[in-house]
């Protein structure tokens, strides 16, 4: 039996395909990539946002602080205003520079979004207002320590000074009392009082007389003395009473004056007399009337310093000569 060599005919497999297997696992790779790259993003977006996060809070955290130290500040300044008006009105060199600061402050901390630079300055102005008002403490403290000191030196000046009143107003007592005593001692003694009739003949002589209608005036004469009286001038006033029990005001330098005991009263004649310490001085008046003397009681009073210092009488009748 012949054997032919005839060809064989063998199936093959399929071969792999290599270049899409590639595509795929380059593909996968890409997709795993992304999905790392994705979550590593994701990581570090969500930590930036904390950290974004974190520091909003802190800035907003130090910004409430800020604001928290701010309003302490105005609570003590507001405290070191109301304590006491007069110093305030002391310390009114620095109410510009500290009005200054606080608006500085406010402007800052009324920002929505004040930057961290901003709010340090704040922080940093906040720390000069608190020196200002710590300034401002002692210096209150300091006025307030002078005013005690003042007001312990003026209840001291008070104190003597109250002494000094209690004393002066006990001398001005005594001294008052010495006074009365000095000035009732030194009132004139009046003596050796006469009254004298007088008729004036036309050749000018003159002489006594009783008779009403034949008298021309009184002549009144009296020593006046006092041995302390100071030297100088005093008025003496003369009283003429006419038989009506009335004093005569119609003369020419008649008047009113105070006495001491009967209080105002009227008189008939005021004579300034000039006196010298301890010297008797004798004094004449003469009384003339509007018209003429009625018959009856004439009563001469003589008043210095208020007192009553002597007095007489004299009556007019219708007939007969006196001496």
């Amino acid at each position: 039996m012949d054997h032919t060599n005839m060809p064989v005919s063998v199936e093959e497999s399929p071969k792999p395909n290599k270049g899409k297997n590639i595509v795929i696992g380059v593909l996968s790779a890409a997709v795993l990539g992304l999905g790392g790259f994705a979550i590593y993003n994701n990581n570090k977006s969500n930590e930036e946002i904390q950290t974004q996060q974190t520091e909003i809070e802190k800035v907003v955290s130090e910004k409430s602080e800020l604001q928290t130290n701010f309003d302490a500040s105005l609570a003590r300044l507001d405290s070191l205003t109301s304590m006491n008006n007069d110093l305030k009105t002391q310390m009114s060199a620095k109410d510009a520079e500290i009005a200054k600061i606080k608006s500085e402050i406010r402007s800052i901390l009324n920002k929505k979004n004040a930057t961290a630079a901003e709010l340090a300055q704040a922080k940093k102005l906040i720390d000069q207002l608190n020196g200002q008002i710590t300034s401002m403490q002692e210096e209150i403290a300091a006025l307030q320590q002078e005013n005690t000191n003042l007001k312990e030196e003026n209840t001291g000046l008070v104190e003597a000074k109250q002494t000094l009143t209690r004393s002066l107003d006990s001398t001005t007592v005594v001294n008052s009392a010495l006074t009365e005593k000095v000035d009732v001692a030194s009132t004139l003694n009046a003596s050796n009082i006469t009254i004298v009739p007088v008729k004036v003949k036309n050749s000018g002589k003159e002489k006594t007389t009783t008779k009403a209608k034949a008298a021309d005036k009184l002549v009144v004469k009296f020593d006046v003395t006092n041995r302390i009286i100071q030297s100088g001038s005093t008025d003496i006033y003369v009283v003429v009473i006419g038989p009506d029990g009335n004093p005569v005001t119609n003369t020419p330098n008649s008047g009113r004056f105070m006495t001491r005991e009967k209080g105002e009263k009227s008189f008939t004649a005021k004579l300034p007399v000039t006196l010298e310490t301890s010297k008797t001085k004798s004094v004449e008046f003469s009384f003339v009337p509007e018209k003429h003397f009625e018959k009856g009681q004439y009563k001469i009073e003589i008043y210095q310093n208020g007192f009553l210092i002597g007095e007489g009488t004299r009556q007019l009748k219708k007939g007969g000569l006196f001496g």
